[in-house]
């Protein structure tokens, strides 16, 4: 395998980069899909690190992330001990899987501290207490709308 990247899969991974910088993912990751997505056959560990030039930390690291939400995929490769593996093409599947892994641990999170916030405007003895309540409610509204909205939105991607 060349180690060198030719134009085309320097221009597919540079797309992916940016998604990632989007998404606030490390550019390991986006390197990694964008490499993934443009091979015709499954990678290794090593075939990354040398395609890309990257460290075989930032190699593991982006391949874990990129599992935790279903974009790439581990395939056996016969004859070889190796973990190889090729990107999830189907836009529906990393969605809900990003969603999943990424978005939803933090609406749920946001609820108990919100349930948190509650018992300190409860506590609270100042003129500004009902001003408080409102916005919470407010925030409260905001929350069970982006929860709502998830799955909902998750219907608009039609699986390929």
């Amino acid at each position: 395998m060349s180690a060198a990247l030719s134009e085309l899969e320097k221009e597919v991974i540079d797309i992916f980069v940016r998604i990632a910088g989007v998404l606030s993912l490390p550019r390991s990751v986006g390197e990694l899909y964008g490499l993934l997505y443009i091979s015709p056959k499954p990678l290794c560990i090593d075939d990354c690190m040398r395609k890309l030039k990257i460290s075989k930390g930032s190699t593991s690291q982006g391949l874990k992330i990129l599992r935790s939400f279903g974009a790439v995929n581990t395939v056996y490769v016969p004859g070889d001990r190796k973990d190889f593996f090729e990107a999830e093409a189907q836009l529906r599947k990393i969605v809900a899987g990003f969603v999943n892994e990424q978005v939803r641990p933090h609406l749920d999170n946001g609820k108990a501290r919100m349930a948190h916030i509650d018992q300190l405007i409860a506590a609270e003895e100042g003129e500004h207490r009902e001003f408080y309540a409102s916005r919470m409610e407010r925030l409260k509204g905001w929350q069970k709308r982006a929860g709502s909205l998830l799955p909902f939105a998750l219907n608009f991607i039609k699986p390929e």
